[in-house]
């Protein structure tokens, strides 16, 4: 109700009581919504997949001005909700989320009756790279109802997708997570009004993952891990140095740093060297092998073992995990292996995983992954960001996540 309020004063239209609000709360939260807001549009997210009429009664009952079924439901759910709908007056929204063939069944939604069109990609598909723009334009050429979008819009993709023609913009986490609510559907509302002023630029895929996991810290990447990823033992060396980039793995065993630093010559720019060494009493990295990470631009250092020269690495000023710091060093004996997988911390890890460290620790993100943690930990940000906000005005932790009524029974 809150980020309702401050929304609707950054200038938003409608209202959607989304699908796990309304499985936490039911037609209550529809209600309480139109009571509150009387003269905005209220959408109920009811996904409905069958019993189309009953689903479409029950929100239209409680308020609701338009009602979202999903686009994949059978023909003879779709009809019967549109009789409902017809009788109560109401509109209907089809969400193509999960759609086989969206195009065609927008036109075959259409043709039954259907009020709008929701080009809809998924939370989850969007922390695997999909994007509902690439189908929006080819959906609004073939319709000639209002077509709507959701999906990870921001304040950019909200002006790319009203210049391919959609009539409607729906935005979820970039306005309901941010601590300020208010200033980013003003900043959302700026650009769909004057979309031609907005610059889009094109970032790669391995781009947006380093920009990504710069920006988020290691907590939040670990609890979109569902609390994993975190090597144990391993603290910074070098405090308020932040470490993002892929891993070049490096077995050797007690003090031999033989193979620790000939991986730097095979590491490229950026690249985390990560070690195990098997002994905190014995240091297989000191300042010179740092001072020459330096000069190749290695992006940072982590050892499963000890380290030596502290007072060197900390003026070199490169990120160093280790576990421990001891001032001798074994023999480059030669022994081990680089670019095998590898157990660091008690995580393991292979040549090419993502490597976080900051001043909480150091996170393992697996490579083939990396996409889909990186937006995850953004939305694990957003929602801190948020509850920080609503902490600093006043409530407690305990009273705003409701933890009596959600713990498990």
């Amino acid at each position: 109700m809150q980020i309702a309020k401050e929304a609707t004063i950054g200038g938003i239209d409608w209202i959607e009581a989304g699908t796990p609000l309304i499985k936490s709360e039911g037609m209550d939260a529809i209600r309480k919504l139109k009571n509150s807001f009387p003269d905005r549009t209220i959408l109920a997210d009811m996904k409905t997949v069958d019993t189309g009429a009953m689903e479409v009664e029950m929100a239209a009952k409680a308020g609701a001005d338009i009602i979202i079924l999903l686009g994949s439901a059978d023909d003879s759910t779709i009809l019967d909700s549109i009789r409902s709908a017809r009788k109560y007056g109401v509109k209907l929204m089809a969400d193509l989320l999960c759609a086989q063939d969206p195009i065609a069944r927008a036109q075959e939604l259409e043709k039954l009756g259907i009020d709008h069109i929701n080009v809809h990609t998924g939370i989850d598909q969007q922390m695997m790279g999909k994007d509902p723009m690439d189908i929006l334009k080819h959906i609004v050429d073939k319709v000639n109802i209002p077509v709507a979008i959701a999906g990870g819009i921001d304040a950019k993709t909200g002006a790319q997708a009203v210049q391919s023609g959609a009539d409607i913009i729906i935005v979820g986490g970039n306005i309901t997570r941010s601590d300020n609510v208010t200033e980013s559907a003003r900043a959302i509302r700026k650009s769909v009004d004057s979309p031609i002023d907005v610059t889009i630029s094109k970032t790669s895929i391995d781009e947006e993952i380093h920009q990504l996991l710069m920006s988020v810290s290691t907590p939040n990447i670990s609890d979109a891990m569902h609390r994993k990823g975190a090597m144990r033992n391993i603290r910074s060396m070098v405090k308020g140095k932040k470490m993002v980039g892929r891993a070049i793995t490096v077995q050797t065993f007690a003090g031999d740093w033989a193979k620790t630093v000939e991986a730097i010559d095979i590491a490229d720019p950026g690249d985390v060297i990560v070690i195990y060494n098997g002994s905190d009493h014995v240091a297989p990295w000191g300042g010179l092998a740092t001072l020459s990470c330096l000069n190749k631009g290695i992006g940072g250092v982590v050892i499963d073992g000890a380290v030596r020269d502290i007072d060197e690495i900390k003026q070199l000023d490169l990120p160093v995990f280790a576990s421990s710091s001891v001032p001798n060093a074994g023999e480059p004996k030669g022994f081990g292996e680089i670019n095998a997988e590898i157990t660091c911390g008690a995580q393991a890890v292979k040549p090419g995983d993502y490597i976080i460290g900051d001043d909480n620790g150091v996170v393992v993100v697996p490579g083939e992954r990396a996409y889909e943690i990186a937006r995850r930990a953004k939305e694990v940000e957003k929602t801190e960001k948020r509850l920080y906000e609503e902490i600093r005005k006043g409530s407690t932790l305990s009273e705003i996540l409701n933890l009596k009524k959600w713990e498990k029974h």
